[in-house]
Formats: C-alpha cells, sequence, structure tokens
C-alpha cells in the first residue's frame, strides 16, 4: 500500500514502540521512521536491526519533519515529552499514542497541542514482559485489538489513517469512549497485573515448616505469576492516571475472593462448586 505517512517518529522504541515500527518498516506505511529515547544503548540495537532510519535523545530533533508521532513512553511521560515537541511540529502532524490508560491521555495532551495538530488516542492490547528494542515482534498485533478512542481533537482524516496503520499490522481495531476503555481495561488488563503481582509477592518469602512454600510451585504458579515480571515503570503510571476505574475492579475482586473465603468456611460446596464453574467456563471461552 502507499504510505500513509512520510515521517513516523517514536517517542520510546521499545516492544510496543519497536515492533510498529517494524511493521511499518516491512509494509511500507511510512517513508522514514525516527526514533527518541533515552537510552542510546536501545536506539542503536533498533539501528542495528533496520527499525529506524535515524535516532536521536534530542526531542526537538525527533519531531522536526514529522507527520506522526507515536507516544510510546510511559504514561505520565507522554505529556512533558509532547511539550518538548510541540514548537517543532508539522502545522498538520498527528499525535497517536499506545498507552493503557485513554482518559488521562485527552486530558492531559490536548490542552498542549497547536491548532491543525489532532490527536488520535489509541491503545494495541497486545504486549509481553520482555522490554527494549531487542524484545520488538512484528507479528505482535496480529489478531489483536487496538481500541481508538476519539475526542475534541481527532479528525476524520487522521482517524482513517491510525486505523489503517494498525490494520495493517494485523490488528482488529475497534472505536471507544476513553473513559468506558478505562473502566473496562482496569478490569481485563489492570486487575490481572495486580492479582499477579501481589500474590507473587505474598509467597516471596512464605515459609511453612521452615520450607519456602513458592520452591514447591509448578507450573500453575509459573503462569499465574507470569505478568510479575512486568516492568514497575509502566505499571506505577497506570496505577496512578486510572486509579479509581482500577480501585473499583479491585472492590470487584475483593468481592468474590470474600465470597469464596466465606463458602470455604461454612463447607458450602455447591456454591464453592457454581463459583470455581463460572471460572472455569470463563476461561474456556478466553482460549477459544
Amino acid at each position: 500500500m502507499a504510505p500513509l505517512f512520510k515521517q513516523m517518529t517514536i517517542a520510546g522504541v521499545g516492544l510496543i514502540g519497536g515492533s510498529l515500527a517494524s511493521i511499518a518498516r516491512r509494509e511500507g506505511l511510512v517513508e522514514r521512521i525516527v526514533g527518541l529515547g533515552r537510552s542510546q544503548t536501545n536506539l542503536d540495537v533498533a539501528v542495528e536491526r533496520g527499525m529506524l532510519d535515524a535516532a536521536t535523545r534530542d526531542p526537538a530533533e525527533a519531531a522536526r519533519g514529522a507527520d506522526l508521532v507515536v507516544l510510546a513512553v510511559p504514561i505520565l511521560s507522554m505529556r512533558p515529552t509532547l511539550e518538548r515537541m510541540r514548537a517543532y511540529l508539522k502545522p498538520d502532524a498527528v499525535i497517536t499514542d499506545v498507552g493503557s490508560v485513554k482518559g488521562w491521555v485527552v486530558r492531559e495532551l490536548e490542552p498542549l497541542l497547536p491548532t491543525g495538530v489532532a490527536l488520535v488516542a489509541a491503545h494495541p492490547v497486545a504486549g509481553k514482559e520482555t522490554v527494549g528494542a531487542a524484545s520488538a515482534d512484528p507479528e505482535l498485533f496480529r489478531g489483536r485489538r487496538v481500541i481508538i478512542t476519539p475526542s475534541a481533537k481527532s479528525t476524520a482524516d487522521a482517524i482513517a489513517k491510525v486505523e489503517a496503520l494498525w490494520t495493517a499490522a494485523g490488528a482488529c481495531v475497534i472505536r471507544m469512549e476513553p473513559d468506558l476503555h478505562d473502566a473496562i481495561l482496569a478490569r481485563a488488563s489492570h486487575l490481572p497485573q495486580i492479582v499477579a503481582s501481589v500474590l507473587a509477592a505474598v509467597l516471596a518469602e512464605e515459609r511453612v515448616g521452615g520450607l519456602l512454600a513458592a520452591d514447591f510451585g509448578a507450573s500453575g504458579l509459573r503462569d499465574t505469576t507470569r505478568l510479575a515480571g512486568s516492568s514497575w515503570e509502566i505499571w506505577r503510571d497506570i496505577f496512578i492516571s486510572n486509579r479509581d476505574a482500577i480501585v473499583d475492579a479491585l472492590h470487584l475482586f475483593g468481592s468474590a475472593i470474600e465470597e469464596f473465603q466465606e463458602l470455604l468456611e461454612i463447607g458450602d460446596l455447591t456454591g464453592l462448586e457454581r463459583l470455581f464453574n463460572r471460572g472455569r467456563a470463563m476461561r474456556e471461552k478466553l482460549v477459544q
């Protein structure tokens, strides 16, 4: 297909940003790709692997000539990054992001945009626990959802181009209101991370009869705590920027844990079976 943009600048060439750069290069979606990052070592990896045409640690240099800027930095770093880039943006540039919180992104970034610059907030629901350009995978988004949350600074043309970019990456693109997105992802993404991290933390030093309980876990414990290996920097920002929705999700989970505990304490096998089978049915649907 014809290029969608002349220059795509990716701020944060990690797993998501690096994967998108690899796809854009492979599919000819952009003519030139510039990477902005803090770590020269990581940028060098991205250049060596052919993801970027140029790399810089200077936001002003990265912004010049870009008609698409992809903010793939941690959520709370998006505003200061855009603040350092905005004076150098093209008058008709498009700003998008890959964060897993959308209400905060829209509220914080839209006031920064010069007249004529569009914002199309986006969230590719895909990832791994690994980070950095070395983890980039050009198949990462295939068959995965990408949620676009249009807002006041979104234009029809900008939305169409960003959606075309993700469709070419093999993703299933849907649209959603920012706050609805945040409520759903608090339950479907943020809550699983918390459960995995808290479980791993509880068992980190838990000893029974002098033995470390976690040493006796098998694949079930490894699978359940897989997300505990995720980056704190990324999740710290999510916890801050989507706090209210996450608290609601925790109340939901806490109520279910309390219910299970109460049923177990009174020996209500019928109730336990009902709750257990409801969970199993959800899991079976998830992996179909």
